[in-house]
């Protein structure tokens, strides 16, 4: 059983941290994943204390405690609803309430001198916990997974000259003004973010996420369990695995898929869930695409066995997406030793990743032909592949570590 330890006061050698975050354990969906493994891993240096909402994506329906201590951890749940989140209406009632508690709690708990890690989602969370802290006399770092509002343009959610947009950069002025620091995870994000705070003397620095070398590791194609179940060991597989949301380009894989189709040797397997899932299996039907097929999430422990049911894995983004957000997935596909087939815009962190590592190919968003070009090459050269995979499990255990994350982590919070 955990043991409740007191929180009134940081202890003499190691100062007091908060991680903030809508998901931590036991959600493992890939924001609580992270922020978990962040706060666990700086136990070391700080006294650290986590204050997140419920699980409600791939752990939901569990009702996790509203206090523990976990792996040295602090963890304080506080109370929001948790409503079907792919609704867009009860998304916001969820990242209302969850604000509010939180807030409130950070209010309460926050003492000056204390250091804030906070995450950019919900996009709301981080000026509440600048407010919080500034309020406490504490330090708040931004961790930017996402930049705003630049990926609600790129998925469509909103125009650049609206009202909304222009609002929320002068809010972001502020935010960023006032942070002790800015941690992007990717080096086109930190171009980005150099242009956003322009003049505010901020530091910003890239601290990639990393891949999960304990548990994913490159697997014999002929022993895959999954290519076995779904009768697919003779065919040249392509797996898109992660978020089918707005800000993914599925549109041009499906396109693609059905410009492909009387070639049978390729096949395409989606694995996941997200706002385009239905979209994409109506796609499948209506346009008769056996080529395609389309499976729900699978838990984070049977990733050694699906990154690895593939000869081929994307990694897509829709348009405008340069600077905003760099998929995760991408260094556990490093980890699995498989190549990459990017649909990202050029100098996009995945495009450079892909490029400095030689492990696959990148095509532009929204362009179907570019993309049967790039996989009918991936096919022609399929004696290479093995050295890509190679190259890439390399890449992940030489830079894309967790051990190498923490230790930046450790440098730049202080």
């Amino acid at each position: 059983m955990n043991e409740v330890k007191d929180s009134s006061a940081p202890t003499a050698d190691r100062p007091r941290l908060w991680v903030v975050s809508e998901l931590y354990y036991p959600e493992e969906t890939s924001t609580g994943y992270y922020l978990t493994r962040i706060a666990e891993g700086l136990t070391s240096k700080f006294e650290v204390k986590a204050i997140s909402g419920q699980p409600n994506y791939s752990a939901r329906g569990i009702r996790a405690p509203k206090h523990e201590v976990r792996n040295g951890v602090e963890i304080f749940r506080v109370a929001g609803t948790t409503l079907d989140k792919n609704v867009i209406v009860f998304r916001l009632i969820n990242m209302l309430t969850l604000g509010f508690t939180t807030f409130l709690t950070a209010l309460l708990r926050f003492r000056a001198g204390d250091r804030v890690l906070v995450v950019t989602n919900p996009p709301v969370m981080p000026f509440l916990m600048a407010a919080a802290a500034l309020f406490r006399g504490s330090a708040y770092t931004l961790l930017v997974h996402d930049n705003y509002p630049e990926i609600l343009i790129a998925a469509g959610k909103s125009k650049e000259s609206s009202l909304f947009v222009s609002g929320m950069a002068y809010m972001n002025r502020w935010l960023y003004k006032h942070a002790a620091r800015i941690i992007v995870v990717g080096r086109d994000m930190f171009e980005l973010m150099t242009r956003k705070t322009d003049g505010l003397d901020v530091p910003i620095a890239v601290i990639p996420n990393w891949a999960e070398l304990e548990t994913v590791s490159p697997t014999p194609r002929s022993e895959n369990e999954l290519l076995e179940e779904l009768d697919l060991q003779d065919k040249f597989v392509i797996l898109y695995a992660g978020n089918m949301g707005p800000p993914n380009d599925i549109e041009s894989v499906v396109d693609a898929a059905e410009m492909i189709r009387d070639d049978t040797v390729f096949h395409f397997i989606f694995l996941g869930a997200g706002a385009k899932k239905n979209w994409l299996m109506n796609a499948v039907r209506e346009r008769s695409l056996s080529n395609i097929s389309v499976l729900d999430p699978k838990p984070r422990d049977e990733q050694i066995v699906f990154l690895n049911a593939c000869d081929i894995s994307l990694v897509s983004l829709v348009g405008k997406m340069w600077g905003v957000s760099m998929p995760s997935r991408t260094y556990n596909i490093l980890a699995a030793g498989k190549p990459i087939l990017g649909i990202t815009e050029d100098g996009s962190e995945t495009d450079r990743v892909i490029r400095e590592e030689r492990v696959g190919w990148n095509v532009p968003p929204h362009d179907p032909a570019a993309l049967v070009a790039a996989l009918r090459d991936a096919r022609a050269r399929a004696a290479e592949l093995s050295e890509m995979g190679e190259r890439a499990r390399k890449a992940a255990e030489t830079k894309y570590s967790l051990e190498a994350a923490l230790q930046r982590y450790q440098a730049e919070i202080n």
